[in-house]
């Protein structure tokens, strides 16, 4: 089965150019229904930095889920500062039905191993909820919709997975939570790496085969999704799609796309 990712210029009406990419992949009635409750997660690292999903895509998914009886923008504690103070960024979304989550504050967790620890994640990141993974567009082998999982561990101390492996780490963390149901790149910006330096691309990635998703934003950022070790795992686990040759990119053309990027960031490189 080709798995399917939409890729669309991300326009002034980001609620439209969201609606337009998720009709691309075939909608989400399963997923936006009055029975369901959707756990956002927003990939935030630093809430002092502007390198996350803007509040105009945040708004345009919350828009998205018109029938959920609660979303919850979730996000958990780092070294750099609580959860809920991470969320703040979306403070204008909030309201009875849109309610920020600390994933690192809810006693009611279960436990999986990841690696070789067992880690009490909050329960409402397990099915029937919905997990949406929000993260931005960027050109870093560890991917962004994958990588945003680490996320989900409560506590502050994250770094250490990265000497277990990461890439099983991720994997590990996919197939406990039961996977993502929907992965949204938000293209306002392009970041390089670690998130040092941004071009403005305006594009939105959409899908529902969250590695998929990482194939796609890697190969447009001049990647190889070969060389990524984490979609490799997560192909080799059967937990998505790796090969862009099975990848329908619908939408804006990929190699339109990916030689305007690439242009944007040679640009970037000779200015220093």
């Amino acid at each position: 089965m080709v798995s399917k990712v939409a890729l669309v210029e991300l326009k002034k009406d980001a609620c439209r150019s969201l609606e337009q990419a998720i009709e691309l992949i075939g909608g989400v009635d399963d997923l936006n229904t009055s029975k369901r409750t959707v756990v956002t997660k927003l990939g935030v690292f630093d809430h002092r930095h502007k390198n996350h999903a803007t509040v105009n895509v945040v708004s345009a998914i919350v828009d998205s889920f018109d029938r959920a009886p609660r979303i919850l923008l979730a996000e958990a504690d780092n070294y750099r500062g609580t959860g809920s103070e991470r969320l703040k960024i979306w403070k204008k979304l909030f309201n009875e039905r849109v309610v920020p989550f600390s994933l690192s504050d809810d006693a009611n967790t279960r436990e999986f191993k990841v690696v070789d620890e067992g880690i009490h994640f909050s329960s409402v990141l397990f099915k029937p909820n919905v997990l949406v993974s929000v993260h931005v567009l960027r050109g870093w082998e560890a991917g962004s919709a994958l990588k945003n999982l680490l996320g989900l561990i409560p506590d502050r101390k994250k770094a250490r997975f990265h000497k277990k492996g990461l890439a099983k780490v991720l994997t590990d963390i996919y197939e406990g939570v039961g996977g993502i149901d929907l992965a949204v790149l938000d293209g306002t910006y392009a970041y390089m790496g670690m998130m040092s330096n941004r071009i403005r691309t305006n594009l939105i990635l959409v899908g529902r085969d969250a590695t998929a998703v990482d194939a796609v934003g890697g190969t447009l950022m001049g990647l190889e999704p070969k060389k990524m070790p984490v979609v490799q795992e997560a192909v080799r686990r059967g937990l998505g799609e790796g090969d862009m040759k099975r990848i329908e990119v619908v939408g804006y053309p990929l190699e339109e796309a990916r030689a305007k990027v690439i242009k944007l960031l040679e640009a970037q490189r000779k200015k220093g």
